[in-house]
């Protein structure tokens, strides 16, 4: 949440000082380029202040939730990659075609597997992997 709103914020900051510093100023409500001459020849608009302040707000709210639901997909998916890094790195499981599922720690395993060493090996693997909660076993030992 907070790294997306860093980084607006970031963009919106650099924006402002290119601008300043290729020499643009507002000067009686007019935007004035670098030579001194009005960019533009109506005045610029009023702000509502509290207008902009809301809708700022609302964005900021459906920035945090997007950026909510964001950790919550990679937090998933981190621990899948683990378990199947594991699965994969392991010698005795070669044989094997494991798919594995995470939702909030609670993994599922599926597919096949050559025997029942194997079938144990890879729930094993997952139930000692940080972060998973529960394993449910959808394998099957061909």
């Amino acid at each position: 949440m907070g790294s997306l709103l860093r980084l607006i914020l970031v963009f919106v900051i650099l924006g402002a000082l290119a601008a300043f510093f290729m020499g643009y100023r507002v000067r009686d409500g007019h935007l004035i380029d670098p030579n001194g001459t009005i960019a533009s020849s109506r005045k610029l608009p009023e702000v509502d202040t509290a207008k902009a302040r809301d809708a700022g707000a609302a964005i900021g709210d459906k920035v945090a939730v997007g950026a909510a639901a964001a950790q919550h997909a990679l937090s998933n998916a981190a621990l899948t990659g683990k378990i199947k890094a594991k699965i994969a790195l392991d010698d005795t499981l070669k044989a094997s075609s494991v798919s594995v599922e995470s939702n909030d720690g609670a993994v599922t395993l599926s597919g096949t597997v050559a025997s029942t060493a194997q079938h144990t090996r890879v729930v094993q693997l997952a139930r000692e992997t940080d972060g998973v909660k529960s394993v449910t076993d959808h394998l099957v030992v061909r």
